[in-house]
């Protein structure tokens, strides 16, 4: 028997195994970095459903806005629809033979809007009128056989919705490379799906808001940035091709209509017929968004005064975009979920009475370090101090009951908010604004009481007409029956008693003007000289200023001092009450850096400190370094240089400082490789285009510097 040689032997080697690459979804990211990981979820949540119910709100509010335009664009394509269907004579009787149906949308000057109103517009088209719409932007269309391109591709495509080609495929499938890009292709192949779509052989369900012929819709979303050449040229081709197709134009107008007539010449627009549909404005849309998701209690979620006057600046001096309004509203629900430990209370009333039975120890610690919480505390006696301080039951109490006393703080504020926006809206010169969020963002930051247009406007109110008086305060009285509030019920009753009170004064008043204009005629008509006209005048002046007031100008005092009453009790600041924090985002400087940003300082920056945003890099207080890249080293040397910078010399100076990891002492010369002057060319393109130099004519071998100073 041999011996096993010692060199042999069994080797069990386990397979590696590979790490599972592990997906993260919105909710990780949103739990990294919070101490909590079960508290972030809930957070997490939270801010989800808050936010679907916004924006299904927000949606809501668009649809209603766009109602009334689409409605009235779509009786104008079925007129034109009706009138190819009757004959093609009648057609060309009704609309001149060359003339092409054109809506005009005014839409205004809030451009990143229109993309979410022409997508809305294209489902309402395809459900009620016609399934061929064409959506052309002029950044897809540089010349007139892009345009027919992206007509055809797009035509061709929503056959489909018809469900008629199952046999001939090849017609309707047709690649874009292989498409015979004309009108004349076009018109035979709506031909074709026409007479598909009446055989009586093949019967097919269509939309009950098709006809027999659905017009061929072609929307030019931004008609100010097409090129005039390509529109004439489009515009000519179609007109005759009228009579066989059913083509109708819309021009999405983000200016003026007088567009149409400078970018096309008078024989070119006579070929169109043209109505003008006008969109609602964006500040309208504006205010029916504020009033339904910020003025409203069946959100939680409030922004404080400073916040909503970030987001109001936006709209108003930047872009006028809604759109970009409510994204600014998202960014804040998640800030303030993300950023706040407390946010987790931010909910309905339920939810909050069983999400504070279940509060932490660490979560009470975080109640109790809030700002309105520890002022609180500070007014109460020193047992109560003690209490509030060491016993988590009780805090969760009070927590309860305060965020309680916020809910129905909300539900007078808002009835309140619009009874002294009724009275202010109209007077002149709109001492508290004439929209309802500019007296709102007033009451969030201030005691709108204590400034000097709130006692301007109560001088004004002092002096209104009955009419007018008596109409405010019906509108009042309707404001608060629809109100929740418990607590404004008395409120109500005093007004019902104002306006019984205003109508029987209306025959006494009447008879007490016939009796003072009487007496004032009587006096004024005797004969008399210069001397005892204006002695008399004078005496009715002061008789009238010491006279006793009447019973109407003493019941409108009493109307006025007691909304006067109404304001002082119920709009003050939402600071002063106890953990407001809870449902108020306040950081109006992190949403502004967002938002708001700068680009120039943050160009440079990134630039001349590229450590701020490439963490890999060691901060080396500004000083040129080998490793950062060449376009921050071509920018940090060219802060160096006058107007003028000579490109041999800043070559030199870039190599210099590329090659110093080489630690070699040759000449610059030797120094400028191919590759160091390619990543020279490189560096120096880049700051041309962010605008930082130009070429210059003065000298051939120089650059002119566009910036001045450090940055």
């Amino acid at each position: 028997m041999t011996t096993s040689s010692v060199s042999k032997g069994c080797f069990v080697f386990k397979p590696s195994v590979k790490k599972k690459k592990v997906c993260l979804t919105a909710a990780d990211y949103f739990n990294e970095g919070l101490k909590d990981s079960e508290d972030g979820r809930k957070r997490f949540e939270s801010c989800q459903l808050l936010w679907q119910q916004m924006k299904l709100q927000t949606e809501h509010l668009q649809e209603e806005v766009n109602k009334k335009l689409f409605d009235s664009l779509i009786c104008f394509l079925r007129k034109s629809q009706s009138d190819f269907n009757d004959e093609s004579s009648n057609w060309s009787s009704r609309v001149r033979s060359s003339e092409i149906p054109t809506a005009a949308l005014l839409l205004g000057v809030n451009v990143t809007d229109h993309e979410v109103t022409f997508n809305s517009l294209s489902e309402v088209l395809n459900d009620q009128v016609t399934p061929f719409v064409v959506l052309l932007q002029a950044k897809e269309c540089s010349g007139i056989k892009q345009l027919l391109q992206k007509l055809l591709s797009q035509l061709m495509g929503s056959s489909a919705d018809l469900d008629l080609a199952e046999e001939d495929d090849d017609h309707v499938t047709v690649s874009q490379r292989k498409m015979n890009c004309s009108m004349s292709s076009l018109c035979g192949w709506y031909k074709k799906i026409i007479q598909k779509s009446s055989s009586p052989k093949k019967k097919r369900s269509s939309s009950p808001g098709h006809g027999q012929a659905p017009p061929v819709i072609v929307v030019f979303q931004d008609l100010e940035s097409f090129s005039a050449t390509v529109l004439q040229e489009f515009i000519i081709i179609s007109s005759h091709y009228i009579t066989k197709l059913p083509l109708v134009l819309v021009f999405g107008i983000a200016t003026s209509p007088m567009i149409i007539h400078r970018l096309l010449s008078h024989s070119v627009s006579s070929l169109l017929c043209i109505e003008l549909f006008q969109s609602s404005s964006c500040t309208e849309h504006l205010a029916s968004v504020v009033d339904k998701l910020l003025l409203s209690n069946f959100f939680p979620f409030k922004l404080s005064g400073k916040v909503l006057q970030v987001l109001i600046t936006i709209f108003l001096y930047h872009d006028f975009s809604v759109h970009n309004f409510i994204k600014g509203l998202q960014l804040s629900v998640v800030e303030h979920f993300y950023t706040q430990p407390l946010s987790v209370l931010c909910c309905d009333l339920p939810e909050m009475r069983n999400r504070v039975k279940k509060l932490s120890h660490n979560q009470c610690e975080n109640i109790r370090h809030l700002t309105s919480f520890r002022s609180y505390v500070e007014n109460q006696t020193p047992d109560m101090q003690i209490k509030l301080l060491t016993n988590d039951d009780y805090v969760k109490k009070m927590t309860q009951e305060f965020l309680e006393n916020l809910h129905s703080y909300h539900e007078n504020y808002v009835p309140v908010l619009r009874c002294l926006h009724l009275f202010t809206c109209s007077l002149p010169k709109y001492p508290l604004g004439k929209q309802i969020r500019e007296l709102y963002c007033t009451c969030l930051e201030k005691k709108v009481w204590e400034t000097e247009d709130y006692s301007s406007a109560l001088q004004l109110l002092r002096m209104l007409a009955k009419d007018e008086l008596v109409a405010t305060l019906q509108k009042c009285a309707e404001v608060l029956k629809a109100s929740s509030g418990k607590q404004l019920g008395n409120a109500l009753k005093k007004l019902e008693e104002f306006l019984v009170q205003f109508q029987c004064l209306e025959g006494d008043h009447a008879e007490n003007v016939e009796d003072e204009d009487n007496v004032t005629q009587k006096g004024l008509q005797k004969k008399t000289d210069l001397y005892h006209l204006q002695k008399t005048l004078l005496e009715m002046k002061e008789t009238r200023r010491t006279k006793k007031p009447s019973r109407f100008e003493s019941l409108r005092v009493e109307a006025v001092d007691f909304l006067d009453s109404l304001v002082r009790e119920y709009l003050y600041p939402p600071e002063l009450q106890p953990l407001h924090e809870v449902v108020y985002f306040g950081a109006a400087s992190v949403l502004r850096k967002h938002l708001n940003a700068v680009p120039r300082v943050a160009l440079h920056t990134a630039l001349n400190n590229p450590s701020s945003y490439l963490k890999t890099l060691e901060s080396e207080d500004g000083a040129l370094s080998s490793v950062a890249p060449d376009i921050c080293i071509a920018y940090k040397l060219h802060l160096e240089c006058g107007r003028l910078i000579n490109l041999y010399d800043w070559l030199e100076a870039f190599a210099t400082v590329v090659n110093t990891s080489d630690g070699s002492d040759s000449d610059a010369l030797q120094q400028v490789d191919e590759m160091t002057h390619a990543r020279f060319i490189r560096a120096v393109s880049e700051l041309e285009l962010l605008g930082f130099i130009k070429p210059t004519k003065q000298k051939t071998d120089h650059v002119a510097r566009l910036t001045w100073g450090g940055c």
